[in-house]
């Protein structure tokens, strides 16, 4: 979509009726040249009828220009009406809080169409130099680039600010911080024979009057077998279950989110079932020819 715009202020001219007349060309929200056309008997009517045709037209333009308004107040209208409806409720509240309390903070209050790449880079440092992690200074990273390209996208800027931004890299990032990078392969966790054997026995431990400690205690084990999150679990239906060929399908994920009305953000949390975390999860199969409980 182009952006509105004039093209010229208008001319008079003696028609050959004797009357006056005058023409604005402007460009409109497709890119196409259209045409005001004005007629009076003076050309000062005419020229005054211009005057107040291009004056009203600047006035329309300035008060629906993206550029000007505050990053509040433009990001908002952008995580509302593009953002919600195209990703997963979970994507949305981390979004949404990442901008409500590491964009809106430090830029919430600039006019768009004057933020700097410095600004947007002074964002970032300031995080950084806070002591967050780097995955969290990444997501802000992140949610201003697409911010950003959704306004070039949409002809609002000229240029997108982010292009010269570009996202430290994570081991410059924890030398800053005084901190080791640890490469996340090198910090998975298996558990020991022993250790299994601990968790298995203190899943079904019970207390001395003989009541179990745990409501669920095969349901743990489940998740020790086979890996299942505990989003997977709690959505499984009995028609998952193949106890024949001893294994599972993952179709779904119960998840926990904000609670809304439309987009608007209310007090409280609630529950919604929607697609697993990946693709490649989605309808996965889980042996469980292994599982075995004490």
């Amino acid at each position: 979509m182009a952006q509105k715009k004039l093209l010229t202020n208008g001319k008079a001219f003696k028609r050959t009726d004797n009357r006056w007349g005058g023409t604005v060309w402007y460009m409109d929200e497709r890119g196409e040249r259209k045409r005001k056309s004005f007629s009076g008997t003076t050309k000062a009517e005419v020229t005054k009828k211009m005057t107040d045709y291009v004056a009203a037209f600047n006035d329309a333009l300035q008060e629906s220009d993206e550029s000007r308004k505050t990053l509040k107040e433009s990001m908002t209208h952008w995580l509302k009406v593009f953002k919600f409806p195209s990703v997963e409720r979970t994507t949305y509240d981390r979004c949404e809080c990442t901008v409500e309390h590491q964009i809106f903070p430090l830029l919430g209050e600039n006019v768009v169409g004057d933020i700097t790449a410095a600004d947007l880079k002074e964002v970032l440092n300031h995080w950084m130099g806070e002591g967050y992690a780097y995955t969290t200074v990444k997501k802000v990273y992140i949610v201003l680039n697409e911010y950003f390209r959704y306004l070039t996208q949409q002809e609002i800027l000229a240029k997108n600010p982010m292009n010269s931004v570009p996202m430290i890299k994570k081991s410059n990032f924890m030398a800053a911080q005084n901190k080791e990078d640890i490469p996340t392969q090198e910090t998975v966790t298996v558990f020991t024979p022993e250790e299994i054997k601990k968790f298995k026995a203190e899943a079904f431990s019970k207390f001395s009057n003989g009541k179990p400690k745990y409501q669920q205690p095969a349901a743990y084990i489940l998740m020790l077998n086979t890996g299942l999150r505990t989003g997977e679990l709690l959505d499984l239906l009995n028609s998952d279950i193949n106890l024949e060929g001893r294994y599972l399908e993952v179709h779904q994920n119960v998840k926990e989110v904000c609670r809304r009305e439309g987009t608007e953000y209310i007090p409280g949390r609630e529950v919604k079932v929607g697609k697993t975390k990946t693709a490649t999860r989605e309808a996965q199969e889980f042996s469980f020819a292994e599982l075995s409980c004490p």
